[in-house]
């Protein structure tokens, strides 16, 4: 295949459909290209031909022709309506706090830019090639952590990035340097906008940003889960449990298709092994619930996923504006922005992120403990009382897992009145899409701490081998972590299986011998 050709797949064609979760991930995070199609453009032309009729309207039209909010009564006049577009952009970038992310930036730019393109909001179709040429040029809105209520819109997020392409404010360029906004458009050949009646609204009136976390939350979450499965299974092997439980008629007396998912994947992981128990009979105590009962759990927390990937695709197909230009070219008020369907499913991932650590530090308590460790040493230390081995490490993992709780409770319920009470209930979606980030953080860090565990338990086994897949996963990771001995410097260790968990590598290490016997990962 020709250069040529493999550009232009890599391209982000922006139409009046939806995108998908792949083409979000896409240009946020690999910083693919975009343009708008052709029956984009046609219907951004249609909708604002019918806004340029109303603006010339006698009668108030809110966002047209009268101010916002709290203020929708007051008629501008005509002469004005230039001004009240900027006045909004200018006086909502009231954002505080550390900088965002530049993942979330480009997220939200490109789901705004997406909702213009199904032509219901009514701008010019030269805003919207504003908007892809900047994320064409990698130019990057600064944007801060606090400003959104998830009502309205995510309003401060979206007014700092309005801001920038009227040339105001700071962006961070295709290098990473914060520049002028002025300056970034000026190098990139980009003309700052002027901005017309209700195109000022249109751009801050969406739940791109919390809606762009969400597509990335559960991006990075369904490659977690199946981690965690891998991690659980490593250590149900390590702690010669028994792998009986997760027999498929089994799971099929409780037809949870999560359930199903996660126990296929530690039976795959467990194959071969002889390191677990082969129980005849009632010849051994049940394996405790942290181990027994991880395909129910993690099971779980796969089906809210699911449930919370319904929600965004959903989102993501849809147009939020108000007042919107409906398809037979009304121009309607609505309570479309309003965050409420996202903020509860990003809470509720909240919810079985902080229950998935949990789980995983409990498996790693059990490795230390030699009570319950089935003949290894205490905290696996190469000479316990001289050594303290993954001691302090559990002690990690049981601090992000505290952390983890109390970023669990939800902030949708958390409603706050503002603009003089004409915005009376709010979603707080985009204040459950920080916490969560921080959430998926850490769950990360508490699974590569099992991973690590599970993988010296094995080793102080030796002679008795793992699985072919334990074993491919430990060789993995042993290019970058010594095997066990005398204490060492840990943090170190403990950095490299994070890094490998967040870039897939062990996942990867698994799937291919999985794949090699005929099955998948999933």
């Amino acid at each position: 295949m020709d250069t040529a050709s493999t550009i232009t797949q890599h391209i982000v064609t922006l139409g009046v459909r939806g995108l998908t979760f792949s083409e979000v991930v896409a240009v946020a995070r690999d910083g693919a290209p975009v343009r708008l199609a052709e029956d984009a453009l046609a219907a951004m032309a249609e909708s604002r031909a019918v806004i340029e009729a109303l603006a010339s309207d006698t009668r108030p039209h809110y966002g047209v022709s009268t101010g916002f909010g709290a203020l929708a009564d007051k008629q501008i006049p005509v002469e004005l309506r230039g001004q009240l577009q900027r006045s909004l952009i200018r006086s909502h970038a009231a954002g505080s706090g550390p900088e965002v992310e530049r993942e979330v930036v480009r997220a939200l730019m490109l789901l705004r830019l997406s909702t213009l393109a199904t032509g219901r909001t009514g701008v010019r179709p030269v805003v919207a090639e504003t908007y892809a040429a900047a994320l064409n040029a990698g130019i990057t809105p600064w944007v801060a952590e606090y400003g959104s209520l998830g009502c309205s819109g995510d309003l401060a997020p979206l007014a700092h990035c309005a801001l920038a392409m009227l040339g105001e404010g700071d962006v961070r360029d295709a290098r990473g340097v914060l520049v002028p906004a002025s300056a970034a458009l000026q190098a990139a050949g980009i003309e700052p906008l002027v901005l017309r009646e209700k195109e000022g609204l249109a751009l801050i009136n969406g739940t791109d940003g919390m809606l762009g976390m969400l597509v990335l939350a559960i991006t990075d979450l369904r490659a977690l889960v199946t981690t965690a499965d891998l991690a659980a299974a490593m250590s149900v092997e390590g702690l010669t449990g028994t792998d009986a439980v997760f027999a498929a008629d089994l799971q099929a007396l409780r037809p949870h298709p999560g359930q199903r998912d996660s126990a296929a994947n530690m039976r795959a992981v467990l194959a071969g092994s002889p390191m677990i128990s082969k129980p005849q009979g009632f010849t051994r105590v049940q394996d405790a619930y942290s181990l027994r009962c991880a395909p129910q759990v993690h099971g779980a927390v796969r089906d809210t996923i699911e449930h919370a990937a319904t929600v965004a695709n959903r989102e993501l197909a849809s147009a939020i504006d108000n007042p919107v230009v409906t398809p037979d070219g009304r121009v309607e008020s609505n309570g479309n922005f309003h965050g409420a369907p996202i903020g509860y499913v990003l809470d509720f991932l909240a919810i079985v992120t902080a229950d998935l650590a949990s789980m995983s530090e409990r498996r790693t308590d059990r490795f230390l403990d030699v009570s319950r460790n089935h003949g290894l040493n205490a905290f696996l230390a190469d000479d316990p009382g001289v050594d303290s081995g993954h001691m302090i490490a559990q002690y990690t993992q049981a601090g992000i897992v505290s952390e983890l709780k109390r970023l669990a409770a939800p902030a949708s319920v958390d409603s706050i009145p503002s603009s003089a009470m004409q915005e009376d209930h709010v979603s707080m979606g985009w204040s459950a899409a920080r916490k969560l980030r921080k959430s998926i953080d850490g769950v990360g860090r508490v699974i590569a701490i099992e991973l690590l565990t599970a993988a010296r338990a094995m080793d102080l086994r030796a002679p008795v081998i793992p699985s072919p897949v334990s074993s491919a996963v430990l060789r993995r990771l042993r290019t970058a972590v010594p095997g066990p001995g005398t204490d060492r410097y840990l943090a170190p260790d403990i950095a490299a299986a994070h890094s490998m968990v967040l870039d897939g590598s062990l996942l990867a290490a698994a799937a291919s011998v999985v794949s090699e016997a005929g099955g998948e990962l999933v």
